[in-house]
């Protein structure tokens, strides 16, 4: 009787491995798609100044449309949204977090200043 390796050597769909790749890059590694921060741009509008924030989000679209309309090559006008996306981001947070500093001390200020009226 002579045993085969019948099952071994073949295999079907289900079971054969393939190398995954990654759908923001290629199978080099590198990007094939601008980064568009869009949850920063959703964040900079809840936890930011949201007005500033609006406009993060508005480049996160632009970056994103920019995306999709050019495929795999990632035209300079993808990378200048995604660049002014992550500074505005970023912009709202800060200037959020610097009101919430500046305003309490701003009032420590004025009621020192007011002691010295009476």
């Amino acid at each position: 009787m002579t045993t085969s390796n019948h099952e071994s050597n073949s295999s079907t769909p289900l079971t054969q491995m393939k190398k995954s790749v990654d759908v923001e890059k290629g199978s080099d590694g590198q990007h094939l798609t601008v980064k568009d921060y869009r949850k920063l741009a959703i964040c900079s509008i809840i936890c930011g100044l949201s007005c500033v924030g609006i406009v993060s989000l508005i480049y996160s679209v632009k970056t994103r449309e920019s995306n999709k309309k050019y495929g795999g090559e990632a035209p300079n006008k993808a990378k200048e949204y995604s660049r002014k996306t992550l500074k505005w981001g970023i912009a709202a947070i800060v200037a959020c977090c610097g009101l919430i500093i500046l305003i309490p001390l701003l009032l420590g200020l004025l009621s020192y200043l007011l002691t010295f009226i009476n």
